[in-house]
């Protein structure tokens, strides 16, 4: 493959994207550290990307007017107390 090919990225499924964001939530503290202790809103790191098993997967603390998400391959998950909840899918793709 050429530098000048775009690569091609294999989308993840819902099951796949949950296993990370899970790992990266538990990587960092845990769902009840992240869900109990809010970064101050003027934080110079409001979130924390890691890397799981090759993916970028970003964690962002909540706010008092937003709630902490996670976020991996187009899935976004809400932080709640027990875990993650899903709140947004990745756009599927148009047919040709």
């Amino acid at each position: 493959m050429s530098e000048q090919e775009p690569r091609r990225v294999e989308r993840l499924t819902e099951a796949q994207a949950t296993a990370l964001a899970e790992q990266a939530v538990d990587a960092v503290g845990g769902a009840m550290m992240i869900y109990r202790s809010p970064r101050h809103p003027f934080s110079m790191e409001p979130t924390r990307t890691i890397e799981v098993d090759g993916h970028p997967v970003e964690v962002r603390w909540g706010e008092i007017s937003s709630p902490a998400v996670v976020s991996v391959g187009g899935y976004v998950f809400e932080i709640v107390e027990t875990g993650i909840d899903l709140l947004i899918r990745p756009p599927r793709p148009r047919s040709p």
